[in-house]
């Protein structure tokens, strides 16, 4: 009897194991598509393309920037313009990407440094940046990023 409940116990946890390995998520590609969904975000915005920018931001999102809160539409309608131009005037140099992911929602670290002129205005910076992103029907999508600045 002890056995043949060992045998079973033993087969049990072989199923479960090849079961959880069966359903694991695969980490490298969520992180690939993550950085891949921001890399889109950054790049519509130096590319000047608004609709493809908000293309990857959830409609519920919200943004946080020096203490300043603002909605998927107020960031669409009067900061993302300002980050358009910005990004069309001044080159950042992106540091690697922290991402951890947890089921369908990841949250991304990232520091950018900016040197270089904008509207006439000499300017040296670093960026961090928190990014909030959740997977659905549409793939990842950003909820919401927390930029904040510091002088070079």
């Amino acid at each position: 009897m002890i056995k043949t409940c060992v045998g079973f116990v033993a087969a049990a946890i072989a199923a479960l194991s090849l079961s959880a390995c069966a359903t694991a998520p695969d980490t490298a590609q969520d992180e690939a598509d993550v950085t891949a969904t921001l890399d889109t975000f950054y790049g519509a915005m130096k590319a000047g393309d608004n609709a493809k920018a908000m293309s990857v931001i959830a409609e519920d999102a919200e943004f946080l920037e020096s203490g300043r809160f603002e909605t998927r539409a107020q960031y669409e309608k009067d900061h993302l313009p300002a980050d358009i131009e910005f990004e069309k005037q001044v080159n950042g140099k992106r540091g690697p990407l922290t991402i951890k992911i947890n089921g369908d929602t990841a949250w991304v670290i990232a520091r950018t440094e900016f040197v270089g002129t904008f509207n006439g205005r000499d300017l040296a910076f670093i960026s961090s940046q928190l990014a909030v992103l959740t997977r659905g029907e549409m793939g990842w999508q950003i909820r919401s990023i927390h930029w904040s600045s510091m002088p070079l």
